[in-house]
């Protein structure tokens, strides 16, 4: 199953698919929008364009574990996407998600316009990993 995920920004929204085997994440791009409208419907193309067959949006709870204002954004976002897309849509936990982001680019030496233009995919990429791996664990068992 092709799956896509999602790093929902304030301007830039990261975007990643996996594999048919949901083995690997790559990155796929970002999509730079300040409208959530225009957003949804621009993820929604990017989704039928990529062939996904499930939506992984990432949802950034805070450290404690409760739910903030970001949190209850990417909620929304992950409904309306939903609706747009007739996709099952996951919410997935995100915590340091972009702070990983970050160490994996310091490893390649990425820095100043490219890092930030690339640094939500490869958040993207880290959170359709993370579940990947626990769909992998939780179904052998």
């Amino acid at each position: 199953m092709l799956i896509m995920s999602v790093d929902v920004g304030t301007a830039r929204t990261g975007v990643a698919l996996s594999d048919m085997g949901e083995s690997f994440a790559f990155p796929k791009g970002v999509i730079t929008e300040y409208n959530r409208e225009k957003l949804i419907v621009k993820l929604a193309e990017k989704a039928k364009e990529l062939g996904a067959e499930m939506i992984v949006v990432g949802y950034p709870k805070n450290m404690d574990g409760s739910e903030g204002f970001k949190a209850q954004e990417c909620a929304a976002a992950a409904n309306a996407l939903k609706e747009a897309t007739g996709l099952p849509v996951e919410l997935w936990d995100e915590r340091c998600t972009t702070v990983s982001a970050h160490t994996a680019l310091n490893f390649t030496d990425t820095r100043g316009k490219k890092r930030k233009q690339i640094v939500d995919a490869v958040a993207a990429t880290i959170i359709l990993e993370d579940f990947l791996r626990h769909r992998k664990n939780t179904a052998s068992k």
